[in-house]
């Protein structure tokens, strides 16, 4: 089971990733939303915002956070870590219900190429 600092590592990765991102993942990477990710099996979530083609001011939170976040995701801390690392294919992980992904249809649609 990975840890919650491994899984702080995977979303600063992320973060590092979006940076240096070009073409359909930079456009999708602009969008300027709250964001959260809750990791089910170590009970916390992380919050931050994706804006400017970047995560900033990522806080982790025990639980759930009682305001909902733009763009919510749940999971699993390995799944986390698996999909950073290019190991575990979204869509899949979405299609069967691995993964959960919580926001309005057009930001789904812009977020297909992050994720």
């Amino acid at each position: 089971m990975a840890t919650i600092e491994e899984c702080r590592a995977a979303l600063d990765r992320l973060a590092a990733n979006l940076v240096g991102a070009e073409g359909d993942v930079k456009a999708a990477a602009a969008l300027d939303r709250s964001l959260s990710c809750r990791i089910k099996d170590l009970d916390v979530t992380f919050v931050g915002r994706l804006t400017g083609g970047r995560i900033e001011d990522v806080t982790t939170v025990r639980g759930t956070p009682a305001d909902k976040a733009q763009i919510r995701l749940t999971m699993t801390g390995d799944d986390l870590v698996a999909l950073v690392g290019g190991e575990l294919n979204f869509a899949k992980a979405w299609g069967s219900g691995r993964v959960k992904l919580q926001a309005g249809l057009r930001d789904v649609l812009r977020l297909r190429s992050l994720l």
